[in-house]
């Protein structure tokens, strides 16, 4: 399961930012065609946040789709898995989206002094 090593960088790199304090939220971009399951991440991330300033945080995934450009027409279609066949048959396809793994955002707590 190449989750759990995936999801111990993102809680390392989120807490790096996070600047020693506590994290309320991180919202992941996960794209279809990156062969990572964002169910093993959510269950990674429970295990890989306790101790942390992470503990507790909502992990919120945004699961983007695939998509590709024909080389042979130009058309765009959209991808379920990496490779795919365009309308006009061509098997030609440049990959636009649905790659990504992206740490989009990280929600802290704010102390009140």
């Amino acid at each position: 399961m190449h989750e759990l090593g995936i999801t111990q960088n993102i809680v390392a790199i989120v807490t790096e930012n996070a600047q020693q304090k506590k994290v309320k939220r991180v919202l992941l971009e996960i794209g279809k065609l990156t062969a990572i399951m964002p169910d093993a991440i959510r269950f990674c991330f429970d295990i890989c946040s306790q101790g942390t300033l992470l503990e507790n945080a909502k992990l919120e995934i945004l699961e983007t789709p695939g998509l590709a450009k024909c080389r042979q027409c130009g058309a765009e279609i959209t991808l379920e898995k990496p490779f795919g066949i365009c309308n006009c048959g061509s098997k030609h396809l440049d990959l636009i989206a649905g790659q990504e793994l992206k740490i989009k955002e990280i929600e802290i707590e704010e102390l009140c002094v």
